[in-house]
């Protein structure tokens, strides 16, 4: 049984192996494995990879036997283009998967956007609603000069009236003075 225990709120301390562990910066290898299945996936690495298996199979077929390094079956070219092969996949997948992260992000940025954007449209269009319902109690040009000429024909028919009932013997001002007006 174990004499030391462990407890949960406390890290464990890291452990120390016979050979130091080899640190790489992940960032930084993905950019290489990014950059790498780029190239892989150009047709410049297609006519590379041709021209040197063509090469690769004339020298192994059309050179003095002395200089062949690899006869007929080839099984020193099929080792290497299975290992460049075997690297190349997850290289690949590597890339796929940053993408796919990036892609994510961006997606996520754009819905964002998209749901500030309704928001300040929602926003704006209540905005203009209450602007028109305000505009609709504000007076406009028209409706103050038509007031105001209604106005004035009832203070010209009272100044008629008025000037009539001075003839009348009544008193000047009539019901306006009485008002305190």
């Amino acid at each position: 049984m174990n004499t030391r225990q462990h407890r949960l709120d406390q890290p464990l301390e890291p452990r120390r192996g016979l050979l130091p562990r080899p640190h790489y910066d992940p960032e930084s290898f993905g950019r290489l494995s990014e950059r790498i299945a780029r190239f892989l996936g150009t047709a410049r690495f297609l006519v590379y990879m041709t021209c040197f298996v063509l090469w690769w199979i004339a020298w192994n077929s059309l050179a003095p036997a002395s200089l062949r390094f690899d006869e007929y079956p080839f099984i020193f070219l099929t080792l290497m283009l299975s290992l460049q092969a075997s690297y190349a996949a997850p290289l690949i997948l590597l890339a796929q998967n940053r993408q796919d992260d990036r892609d994510r992000v961006q997606y996520e940025q754009d819905r964002a956007r998209g749901e500030r954007s309704i928001a300040d449209t929602d926003y704006l269009t209540r905005e203009i609603a209450g602007l028109r319902l305000a505009l609709n109690e504000v007076a406009t040009r028209d409706f103050l000069r038509s007031e105001l000429q209604q106005m004035l024909k009832e203070l010209d028919g009272h100044r008629d009236g008025h000037r009539e009932g001075h003839r009348d013997g009544r008193r000047p001002g009539g019901d306006y003075a009485s008002r305190g007006l």
